[in-house]
């Protein structure tokens, strides 16, 4: 895939025009930046395996670039709103620039998304893509509103994660087999594909913030529990290990409480457990594509339910 997310690139960086330079280079700044392309490559692999025989054509190519788009725009706002200094080991847009640029740039990107997504001409996908911003910012406001809370369930959790990270690959892995004329049944495994490895991919993301280093994560390790998000692992722990909730109630407000909130958290079985839940979502996301024909894609596909698990280890 390696020269499709090349082109892919260079395409994202005409697409978004000659408009306001500040904005524009503000949205180059963070292309820049690299990142996997995990996102666009699943609709790029997808468009493949479904039609093994034909070349990409210029449709899956643009959502392709429209999915990236919004994912690029998702990480300036997020940024803005944790108040984070870098960003795949790059200055945020915000630290760069200021905050004005950031959300505005942001927003310039959620619009050109759109622009372009309506003129795909194709009414399903249109409502697919469109309901990815809504929850982008749906999972946003959820995150937002039970930090520190120590009362929330798992449930809740999931459908924030969902919002945040699984709903832009579920919904443009099901905009992929609209664009290529398949069933509703093979349309619901492509969602279902997308929503199991979205969520083992955020698991795993919440585990290395426990594990992993600033480097490995390209932002401060310990991030998310130091701003109060409970994710898998200090849910885990809440069970298990009761007096982690006073610390996260007041706030990590005395002097070691985030250190002893830590250790509580590595010290209990919240880590092993939060492996099990993604290993679980992983095996969930590569049994929803047995249906698809043989090919390189296909087995590229298979494959990445492992490679997303593989950051554990």
């Amino acid at each position: 895939m390696e020269n499709d997310l090349d082109a892919l690139l260079a395409d994202l960086r005409s697409l978004i025009g000659a408009g306001h330079p500040i904005l524009q280079a503000a949205a180059e700044h963070l292309f820049a930046a690299g990142g996997k392309r995990l996102r666009p490559g699943i609709v790029l692999l997808l468009a493949r395996a479904l039609d093994p025989c034909a070349d990409l054509g210029p449709r899956q190519r643009r959502l392709a670039e429209i999915t990236e788009m919004i994912h690029t725009a998702s990480l300036v706002h997020d940024d803005v709103v944790d108040e984070a200094a870098t960003r795949r080991g790059v200055d945020t847009v915000h630290s760069r620039f200021n905050h004005r640029v950031a959300v505005l740039a942001g927003d310039f990107l959620f619009a050109q998304a759109s622009w372009h997504l309506a003129n795909l001409d194709n009414l399903e996908a249109v409502k697919l893509l469109s309901r990815v911003i809504m929850d982008l910012a749906d999972g946003e406001v959820k995150q937002g509103l039970y930090r520190y809370d120590t009362g929330q369930g798992f449930e809740t959790y999931l459908e924030k994660s969902y919002c945040k990270t699984a709903s832009l690959i579920a919904n443009s892995a099901r905009a992929t087999g609209v664009l290529s004329g398949r069933s509703s049944a093979e349309l619901d495994q492509l969602h279902h594909f997308g929503r199991q490895l979205g969520l083992a991919f955020q698991v795993v993301d919440d585990i290395l913030d426990f594990t992993g280093s600033d480097q490995q994560l390209g932002k401060p390790a310990a991030s998310d529990l130091a701003s109060g998000y409970l994710t898998a692992p200090a849910l885990y722990a809440l069970e298990e290990r009761p007096a982690l909730a006073g610390l996260i109630e007041r706030e990590f407000s005395q002097e070691g409480d985030l250190e002893q909130a830590l250790d509580l958290v590595r010290g209990c079985e919240a880590i092993p457990r939060s492996r099990a839940l993604a290993e679980q979502f992983a095996r969930d996301a590569m049994q929803a594509l047995e249906w698809l024909p043989a090919g390189e894609a296909a087995r590229a596909l298979r494959a990445m339910p492992d490679s997303v698990l593989s950051r554990l280890y």
